[in-house]
């Protein structure tokens, strides 16, 4: 079994190796494990991503390992010792584990995956990866994605094993592949799109033979599910340094075949006429958007963010004073964005969220710089509705002007509009702005039957509410009959 390459001065030194020992010794749920294995005839080792977290000072309490043990045995040993299992990756050979084990003076929660030596790699012809068992560790190691996983702490003796020198390039900050990168991206389409994940995660540099097979084989990803690709995409944009992975996913042309909509940003510009860049802005966007994020990362605001302007490209107008316009591209940005998240098999209720976000951007500015009045505050409080707090964010992150005075006094306008809301928040219950009359009320004034006459009138009570604010209950009644009369 490889050690680690001790002969190699940048390889693990001691301390390291105490850190490991260490973690391993506080991580009672580990050398619990590996004793039942070792004492069925089985090796265990923790592998890949958490050995790597354990030697960036990251780890948390998911725990993979790697077997030689097929997955049944794998069920038979851990069921009597597991507070829960269960077996939905068992057809990839993994198996899942709950175990709750005293660290210290706490009891914390383990969430644990062991997979058997395995390697997988997709045909031309499917878009789920082809699994076979292996029967070494060697054999594991050289099939996953990057060197940096490719470490692995055999349990319980605890020896490391880097046959790939991750280690080193762990301590250089880049990703390189055990094997050569066309082997690697043949085995796994999706680990190009994982490379830009790892970039984005870990703020490390992609190898530049690894950048190159990416550019050769970005066409090979459209093997691969949508739902993969929209989970690497999902934690991509919730790293620490997303814009690092998008702007490898457009550079290698991954984009152009999972997210489209974003390299075709970078329009083409004409000395005569000016705009901004948009994919530049549109990443400045995303950034700024982040450092508002009060309650750690917010999936629905960002995918808003990465997407408010896609629908500048189809509405782009040059004009005879020099200006470009883009009228209306938040409405055509929110169609084309509810038709990418769908085909990228979102949530209905986030692609409706995020759909919702693009057409309300440019909101703000339609109301112009005067006094907002306290309709204009109730619209739009209800057309955002709960997304009120996400469109602030947005609309203030839209702002990526250089000119210090507009940029001022975009933020103060901004100021305003929500010091307004606040204030008309207190007299009147925006969050959820509703008739003054219910439908029963409606139906027993008119005296009429449940019908599409109760909504018309509903939807006219619901103007006035948002026009003139509450009424009294004699006032409801009196407009309600007024309308009733000219509608006869």
């Amino acid at each position: 079994m490889p050690n680690a390459n001790t002969d190699n001065p940048s390889a693990l030194s001691q301390v390291q190796h105490r850190a490991v020992s260490e973690l391993l010794r506080v991580s009672p749920a580990a050398d619990d494990l590996a004793r039942r294995f070792q004492e069925a005839g089985f090796s265990l080792a923790l592998v890949g991503g958490s050995v790597r977290d354990a030697l960036l000072g990251r780890l948390g309490n998911d725990l993979d390992f790697t077997t030689d043990a097929r997955p049944e045995d794998v069920l038979r040993i851990v069921r009597p010792w597991a507070d829960a299992v269960w077996d939905v990756g068992i057809a990839f050979g993994t198996v899942g584990v709950q175990k709750d084990a005293r660290v210290g003076d706490t009891v914390q929660r383990f969430q644990i995956e062991v997979t058997t030596y395995r390697s997988e790699a997709y045909d031309r012809t499917s878009r789920k990866p082809e699994v076979s068992y292996g029967d070494s560790i060697e054999e594991d190691l050289v099939r996953r994605d990057f060197t940096v996983n490719a470490m692995a702490v055999a349990l319980p003796e605890k020896e490391f094993i880097d046959p790939h020198h991750g280690l080193d390039d762990l301590a250089a900050r880049v990703l390189r592949t055990p094997g050569t990168p066309e082997e690697s991206f043949s085995d796994d389409p999706l680990r190009m799109m994982r490379a830009a994940r790892f970039a984005a995660q870990l703020d490390f540099e992609v190898a530049p033979d690894v950048v190159a097979a990416m550019k050769e084989m970005a066409g090979r990803i459209e093997i691969v599910s949508a739902e993969r690709v929209r989970d690497e995409l999902n934690k991509l944009l919730l790293s620490a340094h997303p814009r690092k992975g998008l702007t490898l996913l457009v550079e290698t042309g991954l984009a152009q075949y999972v997210l489209p909509e974003l390299p075709a940003l970078r329009l083409e510009r004409d000395e005569h006429h000016r705009h901004k860049d948009v994919y530049d802005h549109t990443l400045i966007v995303l950034e700024q958007a982040i450092a508002l994020e009060e309650d750690g990362p917010d999936l629905t605001l960002r995918l808003a963010a990465l997407l408010h302007d896609i629908g500048k490209p189809r509405t782009r107008r040059f004009e005879q004073d020099g200006r470009v316009s883009f009228h209306h591209h938040e409405v055509v940005g929110a169609k084309m964005t509810k038709k990418r998240m769908t085909a990228l098999k979102y949530s209905n209720e986030l692609v409706k969220d995020v759909s919702r976000l693009v057409e309300l951007h440019l909101r703000f500015h339609g109301y112009g710089t005067g006094e907002w009045t306290d309709s204009a505050v109730r619209r739009y409080v209800r057309d955002a509705g709960p997304l009120l707090e996400r469109l602030h964010k947005l609309t203030r992150s839209d702002c990526t002007t250089r000119n210090k005075r507009k940029a001022t006094a975009l933020s103060r306008a901004y100021d305003g509009l929500e010091a307004r809301i606040a204030q008309l928040q207190e007299q009147e219950q925006l969050d959820s702005i509703r008739p003054d009359l219910d439908g029963n009320q409606i139906m027993g004034i008119l005296g009429v039957r449940p019908g599409p006459v109760v909504g018309k009138a509903y939807q006219h009570l619901l103007e006035l509410r948002l026009e003139n604010g509450p009424m009294e209950h004699d006032e409801a009644v009196a407009a309600l009959k007024e309308w009733w009369s000219a509608q006869n």
